[in-house]
């Protein structure tokens, strides 16, 4: 799934904590980090972020209600 222009970085995090599954970030070159690890959060989207804001992420979430977390967090604009 592709996650765009996350302004709210503190709760998308708090979101992927919460999740029962694995969250995955997909790189521009196919890697998949897990976001669940504390240092691959700081470290992969170190690079990404900047200026405020995230334009666009792909990542993928292992357990539909994970999904459905995610999905929440972008619909209410977070």
């Amino acid at each position: 799934m592709k996650i765009t222009n996350i302004r709210n970085v503190d709760k998308f995090f708090e979101i992927v904590d919460n999740c029962k599954g694995k969250v995955e970030l997909v790189t521009g070159e196919g890697d998949r980090l897990n976001l669940k690890s504390k240092l691959c959060q700081y470290v992969s989207l170190a690079n990404i972020f900047s200026n405020g804001e995230i334009p666009e992420l792909e990542i993928i979430a292992h357990e539909p209600e994970d999904v459905s977390r995610l999905v929440a967090f972008m619909v209410d604009g977070e």
